[in-house]
């Protein structure tokens, strides 16, 4: 069993960088909740054609299949802070110009397409480098607890304060969502700025050494860690399964369960509840097990939940199902991440990071395809039954990574020595 040194019993001090980074993290989702829920609204005003609706959510995926893994590479080469700030503060401009777009009544479906992409794209360098200044901000021993607390913070403000904010700022015009993006993005670009950080201290790139070599080399040293190697293929097939369901829970709960909206909303919030309850308890867990027992706690419970949801016909299973699924999903996602920044060479935060997140942004889209066409073939339970499937799996290839659940170690478990930093 992991000790509390092993897995960081430390908790983040709120005064300094981490209470500036934790801010300007919440306000930032926030702001990305109001836009990702106002666009899709606008979007039907403007045009009637599924597919076109349709693409506007998958300007949300795409620019991390392309430049998902650029993005950690750069992070890796920048300073992060400068670079995290300096993107805010694009998005920002961006928004707000939209939002004047908006408001003078020019808006249109290839600016709505191009704002979603564009911002897209900038958040691939700006998440690998948050991920990467993490480290730089509080001691190794207190990155559970801080990545709990930033994680619980974005889903307070995204999954819970920010959508009934929408129906009110749409009463005052269709341009306030943006506009209140837009300050979000300002505010925390300049709460970025302001922390006072060295900038990393990093050997000189060899001559001629080019972005697409270094994001080569970021790929090996994840591949030849075992565990980080497991938990990456892991969190892969969770999130298929999880594209799978939640493309297809609509269906699930208004046609299989012969439920109403208020139901499918309520499962939404229900998820989103657990999800909260989850960053209180993901620390508390690893402390215990292990960071990668961890993972395998919660993804077994995960299956259970799936298989409740897709066997049992009844409300209350598809809603406690949804509350155990949020509550794991945050701590797979704490102890993930923390896991990922403990065992990552200090000079490859960032490209270990994108490879990450780039393997979690394919399984979503793909597992949407997937759950509409098991629910086609088998019926609207179906998805939920493959995510129980591929949820196992993942169970099952994290099970040889348990041996090496150690707090920090050199990205090659084989080798004969491995550096451990407590």
């Amino acid at each position: 069993m992991a000790t509390a040194e092993a897995v960081g019993g430390r908790t983040p001090a709120w005064r300094g960088g981490f209470g500036r980074l934790w801010t300007a993290a919440v306000v930032s989702r926030f702001g990305d909740a109001l836009r990702t829920t106002a666009l899709p609204l606008l979007a039907v005003q403007l045009t009637d054609d599924p597919l076109v609706i349709a693409s506007v959510t998958a300007c949300g995926y795409v620019p991390w299949l392309l430049f998902g893994l650029l993005g950690g590479a750069v992070a890796d080469r920048v300073d992060q802070r400068r670079a995290m700030w300096a993107v805010d503060l694009v998005r920002g401009l961006l928004v707000a110009g939209f939002a004047l777009a908006v408001g003078l009544g020019h808006a249109s479906i290839p600016l709505v397409l191009a704002l979603a992409f564009s911002l897209t794209a900038l958040q691939t360098l700006f998440d690998n480098a948050a991920t990467a200044l993490l480290p730089n901000l509080v001691d190794r021993a207190a990155l559970g607890s801080a990545n709990a607390r930033l994680m619980s913070g974005q889903q307070l403000a995204g999954g819970l304060l920010a959508g009934p904010f929408v129906p009110l700022l749409l009463t005052v015009g269709a341009a306030m969502p943006f506009v209140a993006d837009a300050s979000t993005y300002l505010l925390a670009a300049a709460l970025i700025a302001s922390l006072r950080l060295r900038p990393p201290e990093r050997e000189p790139r060899p001559a001629g050494s080019t972005l697409r070599a270094e994001i080569g080399e970021g790929l090996r040293a994840l591949w030849r860690d075992r565990a980080l190697r497991a938990v990456c293929v892991a969190t892969l097939l969770c999130n298929i399964g999880m594209g799978a369901l939640i493309a297809t829970l609509v269906l699930h709960v208004t046609r299989w369960l012969h439920a109403g909206d208020a139901e499918y909303a309520a499962a939404m919030t229900v998820y989103a509840a657990g999800s909260l309850a989850g960053g209180l308890v993901a620390q508390r867990i690893a402390r215990r097990v292990g960071r990668v027992r961890a993972l395998l706690f919660g993804g077994t419970v995960q299956v259970v939940s799936l298989l409740v949801m897709g066997t049992v016909r009844h409300l209350g299973a598809l809603l406690g199902g949804m509350l155990l699924l949020g509550l794991m999903n945050m701590v797979w996602n704490v102890n993930q991440v923390t896991l990922m920044q403990q065992r990552s060479p200090e000079t490859m935060f960032g490209r270990i990071a994108s490879a990450f997140r780039t393997a979690s942004t394919s399984g979503a889209p793909l597992g949407a395809v997937l759950g509409g066409a098991v629910a086609h073939a088998y019926g609207l339970n179906a998805p939920a039954l493959l995510g129980a499937l591929l949820f196992a799996l993942a169970v099952t290839s994290l099970i040889p990574a348990s041996k090496a659940d150690v707090p920090v170690v050199a990205p090659d478990d084989d080798a004969t020595t491995a550096h451990v930093t407590r």
